[in-house]
């Protein structure tokens, strides 16, 4: 009777993951190591996949260092491939090695593979479940065999090989399955395949399935054989993940760092940058310095100050967040700079001249000085083109030096737009203080 009652708390357990996978996964970041580890163990690996794609990936590598190395092999297959090849990449080489050697050939030589390429591209980002058959395949042994071999994976195409294994096409499901069952597959393949090289970034990726409109993409190795095929829902997950990580590290925070994650964590992410930023606010504040006389003799600017800054450091933040979205899904690169600081550059100009107008005219009702209306409103017009400007070009230099933009993009705006916001004003100020 207790291995029924044990039996079927594990059932009741499997079917709770199955059905919110995201709320396990927040439990499983409080979890002890070794209760997650049991965890692991015990749940079939195929359903607790669905809670380890939304778990932070620190704490899924302690997890699985601290697990059975077949029970992480099972969970690593059921993985996406680019979660897979992040998450054996980043543990210790001695538990990836037990992993491994607890594995088939096949799988063990599979993730290996997978984790050479890198992040980004066709390689990591492919699933390697594909249903591959010979051109002289009937349709009706096509279909029987996926009964048989390929039950429960998502397939949207067959993929059809020579007799040298090469890729001569691909047959949509659908139409294997109204077409007549002694038809070869061959019969069925309408057009030359279009296919992309495991190095591929994925920039190329979307860019071919783009133009081709293509929901999913075939990858193939040497000899143009199939290993893989990329599926543009899949894809576009991948982005939103990006995302909502680059909304994190514009903050400063970690992309690894949950709402759940423990104190310590976040501080020991969270304060590097901190000090950064700290930096970077002195550099403001010794600006401010340099025009210690002007604010003396005009008090008003002092108050007026944080208004110019903070219109500036807005208009930068706008133009840096769309440029993100732009590299994230790779619809600009370096090569349309100019085009985007040009665009930002009028952006920024023009709402800097419907925001100057209804600061001036509060301006004027506050202090009646037609001087200060004036210093403010080209100084709300410079400032905001200047962090338009700056909010573009930024995060474009930055990737094209091979840094992440959205790790550092927004301490190296905001400094930017409190430096000319603080300089176009105070300086204005002193060139027409005869006016003020």
């Amino acid at each position: 009777m207790p291995d029924a009652c044990s039996e079927i708390d594990t059932l009741l357990a499997q079917d709770f993951v199955e059905r919110r996978p995201n709320e396990v996964a927040e439990h499983l970041e409080d979890m002890a190591l070794q209760e997650a580890a049991d965890v692991v163990a015990s749940i079939d690996p195929r359903v607790l996949a669905k809670a380890f794609r939304t778990l932070s990936l620190a704490k899924a590598l302690d997890i699985l260092e601290s697990a059975e190395p077949l029970a992480c092999g099972a969970l690593l297959l059921n993985l996406a491939p680019a979660r897979a090849g992040a998450v054996l990449e980043g543990l210790t080489e001695a538990k990836r090695e037990e992993i491994l050697e607890r594995m088939s050939q096949a799988d063990a030589r599979e993730l290996r593979v997978l984790a050479t390429y890198q992040p980004d591209s066709a390689g990591r980002l492919r699933d390697p479940g594909i249903a591959v058959f010979r051109t002289t395949t009937s349709v009706a042994d096509a279909l029987a065999r996926l009964k048989s071999v390929h039950r429960g994976r998502s397939l949207l195409n067959l993929f059809v090989v020579d007799d040298d294994g090469g890729l001569v096409g691909t047959v949509p499901l659908h139409e294997a399955l109204v077409a007549d069952p002694g038809d070869s597959l061959l019969s069925l393949v309408r057009q030359p395949p279009l296919a992309v090289s495991p190095f591929a970034s994925r920039s190329e990726i979307v860019e071919t399935m783009r133009r081709h409109r293509l929901a999913s993409l075939p990858v193939v190795g040497p000899q143009n054989t199939p290993i893989g095929v990329l599926r543009l829902d899949e894809l576009i997950e991948e982005v939103e993940k990006e995302l909502s990580s680059d909304l994190l590290s514009m903050t400063g925070a970690s992309k690894e760092e949950s709402a759940l994650s423990g104190p310590g964590f976040a501080v020991r992410k969270r304060l590097p940058w901190l000090q950064v930023n700290l930096a970077t606010a002195f550099l403001a504040a010794a600006v401010v310095g340099l025009f210690e006389d002007t604010i003396a003799r005009f008090t008003a600017l002092a108050v007026l100050l944080p208004v110019v800054a903070g219109q500036s450091g807005n208009t930068g933040s706008q133009a840096l967040a769309v440029v993100l979205r732009g590299l994230a899904v790779r619809e600009i690169t370096r090569r349309q700079l100019p085009t985007v600081a040009l665009k930002e550059l009028f952006a920024g100009a023009l709402n800097g001249v419907g925001v100057a107008v209804v600061a001036c005219a509060g301006v004027y009702l506050w202090s009646s000085s037609m001087g200060l209306v004036l210093v403010i409103g080209m100084a709300m017009i410079l400032a905001m083109a200047i962090a338009g400007v700056a909010g573009a070009v930024i995060p474009i230099l930055l990737d094209s030096l091979g840094q992440d933009p959205a790790q550092s993009s927004s301490i190296i705006l905001t400094t930017v737009t409190d430096v000319f916001g603080f300089m176009s004003f105070l300086g204005l100020a002193t060139v027409f203080s005869s006016l003020i």
